[in-house]
């Protein structure tokens, strides 16, 4: 029986509007023509010198401070050497003995019932940050029959890496973590977390040892896992594949894989590197990069509220339960949204209750996301106000919301324009109940013979006779009234 022992790497391209050691500007590369957005220091011309780009080392120090790391003083930027087509300089610009911030941690919520040997369940589990440093983003590469093609417009865009201490011990505590680290991202807004478009890769380091060792056997490397599904999966796979490959007494061989999403294996790209391999020495065109505590407490002051913080105050503020809690928290835009629409008037649990249900629904039906919603937050509170003073019923309220969905209007327009009101005039009631009871006579006497859930049916041709517009609470007691006293 084999645990897993699992690390992640997770490199996410800042959001500045310049390249990490240029001028160029920053552009979507999956819109813009190729190589347009470049320059001598990109391109590495012969002669030319880079320069650090101030927000991206601002960017990465608030991500260290949100991940409790230690923010180090002293940088040192360093050549990394390989030589592959989308390096045109044959090295990149990384950190490597002094990165910018060390010895973190993040806290996840996790089902695992396998921990780091301590025995515990699932639950709140802290995972360790080994380090963050800031390097440079490499070009992209295209290959087509006989030739491969590269675009330098994403070389030289300011990338942050994140590694995790080994301390993750199953599929799902590695779905946790990178869903996480990736809301925080988002949060602080560093990263899109634009999966889509690369701008936030993930790397898993897997191994596997008998469950209760504490020993760290071979481990292999997953590359440029660009979505949570093929992290999961090919993390799983790799799980198993070593697993099985241990228990027919073979060895593992360490290497750099890549995962084959259509056939859904990892594939051996090359034999794993080691730090040697890379030549690493200080980069001889940067100076240190010496960060002032008066900088780093200016970043520190800027820091938002947390996903984490912000989940909690949502169940002690608003009541609501840990779950929902989470979902309104997942998405900062979503969480923004929620609480517009409370400060609005909305009732809280009400509010949540359609942001999770109707709003969520359409969203994934439509594949759009909150920031595109045609439904203003304070005219969702209104919606929730309609039902909560009976002018609407919970059932029109569906259609209301499907209109204001399409249309963006405000509720109280729609209601009026399509007059449903609900109606609570009991005078209106009574003679509608009067009718059902005169209309069907059998139901009326099979009620009276003693079959008493014969009055839902009832009940229902009178909301029939109102188009749904009856308060339901209002005409049931009527109803029981009417037909008590004519018994």
């Amino acid at each position: 029986m084999y645990e897993p022992v699992i690390g992640l790497e997770v490199h996410a391209e800042l959001l500045t509007k310049s390249k990490m050691f240029c001028g160029c500007a920053v552009v979507d590369s999956t819109q813009a023509a190729p190589n347009t957005f470049t320059c001598p220091v990109c391109t590495a011309m012969p002669g030319v010198l880079p320069v650090i780009n101030k927000h991206a080392v601002e960017l990465a120090i608030m991500t260290g401070l949100a991940l409790h790391c230690e923010i180090q003083t002293y940088n040192i930027f360093a050549r990394k050497n390989y030589f592959y087509p989308d390096l045109p300089k044959g090295y990149q610009i990384s950190q490597y003995d002094t990165p910018l911030a060390v010895n973190g941690y993040l806290e996840i919520e996790t089902p695992s019932l396998a921990t780091a040997g301590d025995g515990q369940g699932g639950g709140r589990k802290r995972i360790g940050i080994r380090r963050v440093h800031l390097e440079e983003d490499t070009g992209k590469l295209y290959h087509t029959a006989g030739a491969s093609l590269v675009d330098y417009n994403r070389s030289g865009v300011p990338l942050m890496e994140i590694v995790s201490e080994p301390d993750l011990r199953s599929v799902e505590d590695v779905r946790a973590y990178a869903e996480s680290l990736r809301a925080i991202l988002r949060y602080l807004g560093v990263n899109s977390g634009d999966m889509e478009k690369g701008v936030i890769r993930f790397e898993a380091n897997v191994s596997v040892r008998p469950v209760g060792s504490d020993e760290l056997n071979t481990r292999t490397e997953i590359k440029n896992l660009n979505s949570f599904r093929a992290l999961v999966r090919a993390t799983e796979y790799e799980i198993a594949r070593q697993s099985q490959l241990y228990a027919r007494g073979e060895q593992l061989v360490q290497q750099t894989l890549g995962w084959d999403e259509g056939h859904g294996v990892t594939v051996p790209q090359r034999s794993k590197e080691y730090a040697e391999d890379y030549r690493y020495f200080p980069e001889p065109d940067l100076p240190p990069l010496v960060i002032a505590r008066e900088w780093v407490d200016e970043v520190r002051a800027q820091l938002p509220e947390l996903p984490d913080v912000k989940r909690a105050r949502f169940e002690q503020e608003f009541g609501l339960s840990a779950y929902d809690a989470d979902q309104l928290t997942r998405d900062k835009h979503v969480a923004l949204y929620f609480e517009h629409a409370v400060e609005s008037g909305g009732e809280p649990k009400a509010a949540a209750n359609w942001i999770l249900g109707e709003l969520f629904r359409l969203m994934n039906e439509q594949n759009v996301g909150i920031e595109h919603v045609k439904i203003a937050p304070v005219h969702l509170a209104e919606l929730t106000t309609l039902i909560a003073n009976q002018t609407l019923s919970s059932t029109l309220a569906k259609e209301v919301f499907a209109e204001m969905w399409s249309t963006g209007q405000p509720p109280s327009d729609i209601v009026q324009a399509k007059g449903l009101a609900q109606i609570s005039d009991t005078s209106q009631l009574q003679n509608v109940i009067a009718q059902v009871i005169r209309d069907h006579p059998k139901p009326v006497a099979d009620y009276y013979a003693g079959k008493e859930t014969i009055i839902k049916f009832l009940i229902g041709q009178a909301m029939r006779a109102t188009k749904g517009k009856a308060n339901p609470q209002l005409i049931a007691e009527l109803m029981q009234q009417s037909l008590a006293a004519q018994k």
